[in-house]
């Protein structure tokens, strides 16, 4: 079986993870390459992952230039499959459908796509329309998480095309990071941090990441608890709206912006306590991440999260924009710092158990026999 996956190279999220992660062990299943269509960070650590991929350069989001020549790549190295991840692959793959026949073309959905361009509303407008059109002309759906099965089938699309397929994580890779005092002493001084409890949120600057629930809910926390504080990793166009709300409510001894990260568990190690704020997700890789390390998780109940945390059980849910319930669950553990580190573990288990690389590429290579023996 071949099969030829499409992506922009130009991701930095949960796609981005998500097929590098996949690969990484599909690649013992299938005989696999990866498109991408610029150079960067997603083509350096795919090619460090020992995962066959190329570059077909675009001058634009809208050339068209590379339908031709993937066309050909397709036809000469006669793939079975053609999978595209992302809003850009869509796209290209929606053109590739008119000259490739008989090939099934299948596409990831790694988020909400009416959300997905929200902090810009030229591109919500149109890059959005461009992705749902290309959407409809697929043959079949992998969704990320159960929540978005119900946003796929809103297109019009059977049920019988979707298959779930969740995130998942190479726990038995190496992971490599420094120590604490190493990595925070580079953004704050010792005794900001020195002997505090430290809740983090690593995330995208980005509107749907749900920030302003994060700083509304450390506001609390700060009134009441000195020895806290919160970092937030990550950048985006939301950055100056944060610094700015942090100075209304005072927080900026309390609440900082570390700006990018490049290497995810240099934060997590740094940190007691994992926030996921999001307004929206489908199934964030940043859990995993964390919990790769035991790190206890509160997250907004969002997409399939709570496939994986039960609330009060191996961390905390709260309701999406309630930034007081968030605080109220980041109290419970400050009160009881043993379960901290009980439900870092605990989660960490069920994760490993359930949310494995391996398991998900062994269930990715059932959806392919699953489709081409529809042919």
């Amino acid at each position: 079986m071949k099969v030829l996956h499409l992506i922009s190279g130009g991701d930095t999220g949960g796609a981005k993870t998500h097929i590098i992660n996949l690969c990484s062990k599909l690649k013992n299943l299938v005989t696999l390459k990866i498109i991408c269509f610029m150079y960067g960070q997603f083509y350096e650590e795919v090619k460090n992952a020992g995962i066959d991929i190329d570059v077909i350069e675009q001058s634009s989001r809208l050339d068209l230039s590379v339908v031709d020549k993937i066309a050909k790549i397709i036809e000469n190295e006669n793939y079975d499959i053609i999978h595209c991840h992302g809003a850009r692959a869509n796209f290209i793959g929606m053109f590739l459908k008119l000259k490739i026949k008989n090939k099934p073309f299948i596409t990831t959905v790694h988020s909400d796509f009416d959300l997905d361009f929200q902090d810009s509303f030229y591109k919500r407008v149109f890059f959005s329309f461009l992705n749902k059109l290309a959407l409809k002309r697929f043959d079949y759906f992998v969704s990320v998480g159960s929540a978005l099965i119900d946003k796929i089938k809103g297109l019009g699309i059977r049920e019988d095309r979707i298959f779930l397929l969740y995130n998942g994580f190479d726990f038995s890779k190496e992971i490599h990071y420094v120590q604490k005092d190493e990595f925070l002493s580079k953004f704050l001084d010792r005794k900001v941090f020195d002997s505090k409890i430290v809740i983090g949120n690593l995330s995208r600057l980005y509107k749907v990441k749900g920030l302003d629930v994060f700083i509304k809910a450390a506001s609390i926390i700060a009134k009441k608890y000195p020895d806290v504080i919160f970092l937030i990793g990550g950048s985006g166009p939301q950055k100056e709206f944060l610094k700015q709300m942090i100075s209304v409510y005072n927080l900026n001894d309390r609440v900082f912006l570390l700006g990018t990260i490049k290497n995810p568990y240099d934060f997590f190690n740094s940190i007691d306590i994992n926030v996921i704020s999001s307004y929206s997700e489908t199934f964030p890789y940043s859990i995993l991440e964390a919990t790769a390390l035991e790190k206890c998780c509160i997250s907004s109940k969002v997409g399939s999260v709570p496939d994986l945390i039960e609330d009060g059980k191996n961390g905390f849910l709260f309701e999406v924009g309630d930034y007081k319930g968030l605080a109220q669950k980041i109290e419970i553990l400050l009160q009881n710092k043993d379960l901290i580190k009980e439900f870092g573990q605990l989660l960490s288990k069920k994760a490993k158990e359930r949310f494995s690389a391996e398991n998900m590429a062994r269930m990715q290579f059932e959806i392919y026999k699953s489709i081409l023996s529809k042919k």
